[in-house]
């Protein structure tokens, strides 16, 4: 069975993919039938506040051949419009940065970065810093992953994020990251200690209140609570159908790594019109929560998150692999889109969820909708001591309606345990779910697929 370790480059995460499918895949047609599978089988609804606009943004293939979200071209317009705002190249070290370990850089950074509009070089090195603030128009490149690492000042509070913008009430724009590890330096905590102090706090890079932002080939260890965090001013948790203010949008996030993470390796939350590719994500520490009860997932598009897309990303050892959903006082994540993902032993390789808007007695979800995956593969969920009474599973869809799953391979471990389990459980309150070209194999000590769903042969 395939083992990734945690060094794994994401640029092979497309062919990773593609040898481990059991389906033969034409991206241009696979993207047709299953936007088309959607649209026969979708009831959109009426918040209209949350769904602002019941425009389903297409996924469309570059001219290169890679798939991409429809609005992708004007958020490269803007990275030329960045480019022009660059006013100066500026080298850390020119204005004091020691990249020893031990040097705290904080103010050289500081200097060095200004009130924007430059492109900020950091060679290779360790720089000990307290955390950095970019403002507006500003470009901060690294040497590469590994090559030059940002950690965390060891008397940095729990609360410090080590790379984020500098106005998260008011906001900023044009802001790239590049080339570089972040270290959170959770070693400068107790071995018993919670690493993270609420809302969007304590990670290793977080977007707050962001219009158009990049964040490449950036690799994030050991954060209190994410990896990487696309966010609102906060973390709003008031009511379904709230739409937050202070809203990201127009984000790019691109052959990123993240371990060690207490919570989630990538996480969005109330932001708009977000693209997440060719990342890898893996064992988290689970330390953002009580032991035993850790919902740390690979990826997770969380409360109020908006037409998102996920194209070729990888997780393994995770709670959950790709986690869609939103807490019972949250607006759900909705218009998401995955294209090619693959799962490796995470406990639920995929999982879609309304908290609190799913069973019986709860109320309907104002705003669960809008799923659209293709080419996935989950290879041997397992138990894990992240969530020691989740039972694997391939797939879990509840709450949500509008759900279209096309071209998914499961393959499991005959000899494992899964405890006569489903693989795939589609309940609690999900709707209008589409199931085609399921291929599932090595569970033999699981119970299949369970719940309510229509198969595409079975569509008039």
């Amino acid at each position: 069975m395939l083992q990734i370790t945690k060094d794994y480059n994401p640029v092979n995460n497309a062919e990773l993919i593609r040898r481990w499918s059991k389906h033969p895949i034409n991206l241009y047609t696979l993207i047709k039938e299953t936007d088309e599978i959607f649209y026969k089988i979708a009831a959109f609804p009426k918040q209209k506040r949350f769904h602002s606009t019941q425009k389903q943004w297409r996924t469309v293939l570059s001219d290169d051949g890679k798939v991409i979200p429809e609005w992708l071209p004007q958020l490269e317009d803007e990275f030329k419009s960045l480019q022009m705002k660059i006013q100066k190249e500026v080298n850390v070290q020119d204005y004091g940065a020691v990249g020893d370990g031990l040097t705290d850089n904080t103010k050289a950074f500081q200097k060095a970065i200004g009130n924007g509009s430059r492109l900020v070089f950091v060679p290779a090195g360790l720089y000990i810093v307290k955390g950095i603030k970019l403002p507006s128009n500003t470009y901060l490149i690294g040497a590469g992953k590994g090559i030059t690492t940002l950690r965390l000042h060891d008397n940095a509070p729990k609360s410090a994020i080590l790379v984020t913008n500098k106005h998260h009430l008011s906001g900023n724009h044009h802001v790239f990251v590049e080339g570089m590890t972040l270290d959170w330096n959770v070693e400068r905590l107790s071995e018993t200690e919670r690493t993270a102090s609420g809302n969007n706090r304590s990670s290793c890079l977080t977007l707050a209140h962001v219009t158009y932002g990049w964040v490449k080939k950036v690799e994030a260890i050991n954060a209190g609570l994410h990896s990487f965090d696309v966010s609102s001013t906060i973390y709003y948790y008031i009511r379904d159908g709230f739409v937050g203010p202070g809203r990201s949008s127009f984000i790019w996030l691109d052959e990123l790594n993240g371990s060690g993470f207490g919570d989630d390796g990538i996480t969005t939350h109330h932001s708009d019109f977000i693209f997440i590719s060719n990342s890898f994500m893996c064992d988290p520490s689970g330390r953002a929560h009580e032991k035993g009860v850790s919902n740390s997932n690979g990826i997770e598009i969380d409360d109020g998150s908006r037409h998102v897309w996920l194209v070729n990303n990888v997780t393994t050892r995770c709670f959950g692999g790709v986690e869609i959903k939103a807490h019972h006082n949250a607006s759900a994540a909705s218009d998401v889109v995955i294209v090619g993902h693959l799962s490796v032993h995470d406990n639920r390789s995929f999982n879609f969820r309304h908290i609190g808007h799913h069973k019986g007695n709860d109320p309907v979800s104002k705003t669960a909708y809008n799923i659209r995956a293709m080419n996935l593969v989950a290879i041997a969920p397992i138990f894990t001591s992240l969530y020691t009474k989740s039972t694997p599973r391939g797939m879990v869809i509840s709450a949500y309606r509008n759900v279209v799953i096309n071209h998914f391979t499961l393959l499991g471990d005959p000899s494992y345990d899964y405890k006569e389990q489903p693989v795939i459980a589609i309940q609690y309150r999900a709707n209008r779910v589409v199931l085609k070209d399921i291929f599932l194999d090595g569970f033999d000590k699981a119970s299949g697929i369970k719940g309510n769903y229509t198969k595409y042969k079975e569509l008039s």
